[in-house]
């Protein structure tokens, strides 16, 4: 019999193009969600996981209405390693226990925008990985339209995550998002079209 569950990871690198590449899955009616929305939902105002940061940053990571500063908190985490492993430390365990509630309701193909899976050393929690890719000039250009950043700190952002090649090397598949949106979407469509049938055949143990 067919899979129950494929439970797919989708990652890469920081503006190669994860969320389109999400986007367009749940187009195809594929059940989707975003560890990135998890996450702030994790440090909204009044929850532990903001009062976990404000302990380990100071109150300096904190906006005058009390909401957590993104832009002053990066600033701090992505030029020291030890407080971005400290950071990840505070959120992913949560992000974590969300995906696994979430995985446990889908049925079929479900897929996970999980921007930080190989170095949280996650891999082993889904059964297919997807990785988004582009190219480097590409990264730091996008990073930079996106965010605001200089290309200094686009830079300094991309190096504090795995090398995309590593990446792409670990994956089950890979889309390129390097060409237009139409290319993403087409490797979208052929990619699901693969994983479907890996679903529909029998495992070799004959298991559901």
């Amino acid at each position: 019999m067919a899979r129950s569950l494929i439970r797919v990871g989708l990652t890469g690198g920081i503006a190669t193009g994860k969320s389109t590449c999400l986007r367009h899955f749940a187009a195809l009616g594929i059940p989707t969600i975003d560890s990135d929305v998890i996450a702030r939902e994790l440090v909204e105002p009044g929850t532990p996981g903001l009062a976990a940061v404000v302990s380990q940053f100071g109150s300096g990571v904190l906006r005058a209405d009390g909401s957590l500063d993104r832009a002053q908190l990066g600033r701090i985490v992505f030029t020291d390693d030890s407080a971005r492993r400290d950071l990840e430390a505070i959120i992913h365990p949560g992000v974590f226990a969300r995906l696994q509630e979430w995985f446990a309701g889908q049925r079929g193909v479900a897929v996970a925008d999980v921007p930080l899976l190989f170095e949280t050393n996650s891999q082993d929690a889904f059964d297919l990985i997807i990785v988004a890719a582009c190219r480097p000039d590409q990264q730091v250009t996008r990073l930079m339209l996106r965010d605001g950043l200089t290309e200094t700190e686009a830079r300094q952002r991309i190096a504090a995550q795995g090398p995309v090649d590593e990446k792409r090397a670990r994956a089950d598949y890979v889309i390129d998002t390097s060409g237009a949106k139409a290319e993403a979407e087409t490797q979208v469509k052929d990619v699901l079209e693969k994983i479907v049938g890996q679903e529909q055949r029998p495992n070799s143990q004959g298991e559901e």
